[in-house]
């Protein structure tokens, strides 16, 4: 055996065993905080990076520890930076501080379906049904399911099984990920009347269609796209005296009207034209919990919660906790970053592309556009700021701890601060930092 493959040999065999390593104190408090198998993996994985020699035998506990994810779940935090406030890949809208706190309350034993007055059962969720109706008192009541789409089906199942929908063909839409109106609504059992044409449907087209066997009269928000030119549409209030139940599926959420999103449908307005139950997201412009909010009638709202779907279609506690805290909690960033000053976010951009420079980095302050996303008012542009990077960075910084996530045009790499709040300016410059030292190797 030549000098090299003994020495290699030899450094193997002071590679620690994977018991004595464990027993480190800084992987034992890991194990104890991130369980057992998570750490071993990570030390399975320092091992095998000493036996290829990547690093030197002494420093495998250290290269462990390093590769400790910092928590027990697979998912990793990430910076928003691409202008893009609600981004369906990064769970929509992030929750606020309140929200978070209530959460925190609601993982241990909480009183979610118990009367500490009396030490009997109580109605689930009593609180949070209270602030949605306290939010949109013209709802006689108020139920939560677990997503948007959820509150469609148990309305279709409980108000039309083995009846009729009626729905506008403009509005046989596709809301993500494949997932189609039309389909979700033909596997409740319901079946679907379609009037009108794609871009033209009248009152008339509906009434003729409404009949004995009508469940309800179906109103679709088309919220991830637009049709303009020769377009004529039937509103709620255009609806709602057809002698059938009007439901509206705003989508987005909002609870009432946002002066920014003037053709965005808010629960409170559909309810005032007419719309016997509204349907909408909570995770979207109302910036909480992904779940599904239904308002309206009192008696339909009682069927749907009623109905044995309504069971599979249940929220946890700590979504109820969330959604309570963001309904009477301050406001959300999501609202902050809507009404984020353009001005303001340029000079964000500038001080932070500024001390960057005088780090000798390439960074330049830049307008830009940002969206609202998830689903929500198609075509609004935001007037936003962003700091512009070299594109070599993106890739790093969506690697980094936490990982930032920015957009790529013209071959530079846009780092948006709508999506960013401003507390977090600091982070945002220590990665680009931490990209640029990376992908120099300096």
């Amino acid at each position: 055996m030549d000098h090299e493959a003994t020495a290699a040999a030899d450094a193997r065999r002071r590679i620690a065993r994977t018991d004595v390593l464990l027993a480190d104190p800084r992987l034992a408090e890991a194990a104890g905080r991130l369980g057992r198998g998570v750490v071993k993996a990570a030390v399975v994985a320092a091992q095998r990076r000493a036996r290829a020699g990547e690093i030197p035998p002494d420093a495998v506990a250290g290269a462990a520890v390093a590769a400790l994810p910092a928590t027990a779940s697979g998912l990793r935090p990430v910076l928003n930076a691409t202008g893009v406030l609600l981004h369906t890949n990064l769970g929509r809208a992030p929750l606020s501080d309140a929200a978070r706190e209530a959460v925190a309350v609601a993982s241990g034993a909480t009183d979610v379906e118990l009367d500490l007055e009396t030490g009997r059962r109580a109605r689930r969720g009593r609180s949070v049904l209270a602030a949605l109706l306290e939010r949109v008192p013209q709802a006689e009541a108020a139920h939560v399911v677990n997503n948007g789409a959820a509150a469609l089906v148990l309305a279709a199942t409980a108000l039309a099984g083995n009846r009729e929908i009626v729905i506008g063909r403009g509005e046989m839409v596709e809301i993500g990920d494949g997932f189609r109106i039309p389909e979700l609504l033909a596997a409740t059992g319901a079946r679907l009347r379609e009037v009108g044409t794609t871009n033209r449907t009248t009152p008339d087209d509906y009434a003729a269609a409404v009949g004995e066997d009508t469940g309800f009269i179906l109103k679709v928000h088309p919220s991830n796209f637009r049709i303009t030119g020769f377009t004529r549409g039937a509103d709620v209030a255009e609806l709602a005296g057809l002698g059938v139940p009007v439901v509206a599926d705003i989508g987005s959420g909002l609870l009432a009207p946002e002066p920014l999103l003037p053709d965005e449908p808010d629960a409170a307005s559909m309810l005032k034209a007419g719309a016997h139950l509204v349907t909408a997201s909570g995770d979207k412009l109302l910036g909480g919990p992904q779940c599904g909010l239904v308002l309206g009638h009192g008696d339909l709202v009682r069927r749907l919660a009623r109905h044995p779907l309504a069971r599979a279609l249940r929220v946890d506690k700590m979504t109820l906790a969330a959604l309570e805290a963001t309904v009477r909690g301050p406001r959300t960033p999501t609202e902050e970053a809507l009404h984020a000053d353009a001005a303001t976010l340029l000079a964000r951009a500038e001080r932070l592309a500024a001390r960057l420079r005088d780090d000798g980095l390439d960074a330049a302050a830049v307008r830009s556009e940002a969206a609202v996303g998830g689903g929500g008012a198609p075509g609004v542009v935001l007037p936003s700021a962003a700091v512009s990077v070299p594109d070599a960075y993106a890739a790093r910084l969506r690697r980094g701890t936490p990982a930032v996530m920015g957009r790529v045009e013209d071959g530079r790499c846009l780092l948006d601060l709508r999506s960013v709040p401003p507390d977090r300016d600091a982070d945002i410059a220590e990665a680009v930092r931490l990209a640029a030292s990376w992908c120099t190797g300096s």
